[in-house]
């Protein structure tokens, strides 16, 4: 006779990495890089050596979780959790107070979007007809959408929309002009070999910056991640590299030097 088991658990062992993954809803990529820098290692290992993460190792992973959803950076939540005057009961019951009050927040976050939607009936924002005249095939329906579902509770998605709706068909043409301005600029500073953290590159990462303050009101520590993200995401990566080969790590790598200029540890950035 057989018994079941749980997935991923071998018979006497903990939880493999990949059953962990599942489990939780991350990477095992972002997995193995907790691991490496101390924030979540796997308390054992198998024979053959692979990870196995035990009952307490994945209950240490999901207060991870809640902290960093909460906006906090990785090196402040390691921490917190490895505070010795701080339990596990304290833990979950500062993040239960810090929880309640993010749903309060987003709330009066709802209440102000209703209210924005509401100024922003009044207005008369781009078709999908002028879309296409202002940006051609470049534009994509898609992203706003897109957009809307991986921003739509934050305050900049709130401002965003608010200043786009009120702009004229004349005013996003002048933006589209701006911005391959200021990416014909990028690629000549990457193409003519500008140090990225160089005083030229600061300007233009500030150029940069204030394109996207033109929509919501972007600081340094923001622009930092929307830096990452070109690195991440390939669509981004396209872009840049089309205008430029390397031009993806050259701003990235300029955002995040002026950023340290300004004062904003870029490995503590935060959205705020």
């Amino acid at each position: 006779m057989t018994t079941g088991g749980v997935p991923g658990r071998a018979p006497g062992e903990g939880l493999t990495v990949g059953a962990v993954a599942g489990l939780v809803g991350v990477s095992v990529r972002t997995l193995h890089h907790w691991d490496r820098i101390g924030l979540a290692p796997a308390s054992g290992r198998t024979w053959s050596d692979y990870r196995v993460y035990d009952d307490d190792d994945v209950a240490r992973i999901h207060r991870i979780l809640v902290y960093r959803e909460l906006g906090f950076p990785l090196a402040q939540i390691r921490g917190l959790l490895d505070d010795p005057d701080v339990d596990a009961r304290a833990h979950l019951t500062r993040q239960r107070e810090l929880l309640v009050g993010r749903i309060s927040h987003l709330q009066e976050m709802v209440s102000a979007v209703d209210r924005l939607k509401e100024a922003l009936a009044v207005n008369a924002p781009l078709t999908p007809e002028d879309r296409a005249e202002i940006f051609g095939t470049d534009w994509n329906e898609e992203w706003q959408d897109e957009a809307a579902e991986r921003w739509g509770e934050t305050p900049q998605w709130a401002q965003s929309q608010h200043r786009a709706g009120s702009m004229s068909k004349d005013e996003w043409a002048r933006v589209k002009a701006e911005a391959e301005t200021l990416n014909t600029d990028l690629a000549a500073a990457k193409r003519a070999g500008v140090d990225p953290s160089s005083t030229e590159a600061a300007a233009l990462a500030e150029r940069h910056r204030a394109s996207i303050a033109r929509f919501y009101d972007c600081t340094h520590s923001m622009q930092v991640l929307l830096a990452r993200m070109y690195r991440q995401d390939p669509r981004f990566a396209r872009t840049y590299e089309s205008l430029e080969p390397g031009l993806t790590e050259w701003l990235a790598t300029a955002v995040e030097a002026n950023a340290s200029a300004n004062g904003v540890d870029p490995d503590a950035a935060t959205w705020s």
